[in-house]
């Protein structure tokens, strides 16, 4: 049996990312909690493998010409397993490229603009002192709104995001876009997007991936010192 796959992981959307492909692929892992809570995304050993102090970040002993090989990013990392695998990266030329096109799609938009709507709506305003910025939390409620409509409409010819099949990209964009109460969204008028997300939630490969540590989140505010470490700059 292969060496596991060394994850570097705090249960949020970057790292359910990376639990759900690799249960899905069926990759031996372990993995290895990074509390950015605590700051341990600033510790000396991971900075080593994920210098821009973010996980996920993987340690492969198995990788390319069977020599280990350290990976950050998260959409980097899924496709880095994608091609080690052969899985869910497109049957054809053109399907691998729209797998790619929805996959950055994830990374430059719904990650950032969602990640800013969790921010200013639900922890700026537990700051010390609170900040209720209405421009910002508008501002990003409404593009992460504008997101998910592309996504709808996409959804609407497809079954999953880039194919018919479930593929890298529904795992970039499914841990984020699971959080669209948080992101104070609604899906009325988004049915595509509505069954896609039930389509996803049933599959157990994502179930697992999504369980995986979850009870390390404390559903508690943070602390002003866990804010402080998990906001400031480095």
């Amino acid at each position: 049996m292969p060496a596991p796959i060394v994850l570097h992981y705090w249960p949020t959307p970057n790292g359910h990312k990376i639990t759900i492909a690799l249960e899905e692929m069926g990759l031996p892992y372990e993995a290895r909690l990074v509390n950015i809570g605590a700051g341990d995304q600033f510790r000396p050993d991971f900075l080593a493998i994920a210098p821009n102090n973010r996980m996920p970040a993987i340690e492969d002993p198995d990788g390319p010409d069977g020599q280990p090989i350290a990976i950050f990013e998260s959409g980097a990392i899924l496709q880095y397993l994608a091609r080690k695998t052969g899985q869910f990266c497109g049957r054809t030329e053109r399907e691998r490229i729209a797998v790619d096109q929805w996959l950055m799609w994830q990374m430059g938009g719904v990650g950032p603009m969602a990640g800013q709507a969790n921010h200013f709506l639900r922890y700026a305003p537990q700051m010390d002192p609170p900040q209720v910025l209405p421009y910002a939390q508008d501002r990003y409620r409404n593009e992460v709104g504008r997101l998910y409509r592309v996504l709808d409409g996409q959804l609407a010819t497809r079954r999953f995001a880039a194919t018919n099949d479930f593929t890298i990209a529904d795992m970039a964009i499914y841990p984020w876009a699971a959080g669209w109460e948080r992101q104070e969204q609604t899906l009325d008028d988004k049915p595509h997007f509505a069954r896609w997300l039930d389509d996803c939630a049933s599959r157990p490969g994502v179930q697992r991936g999504m369980a995986v540590a979850a009870e390390a989140r404390s559903a508690a505010p943070m602390s002003k010192e866990e804010m402080e470490l998990l906001f400031r700059q480095r």
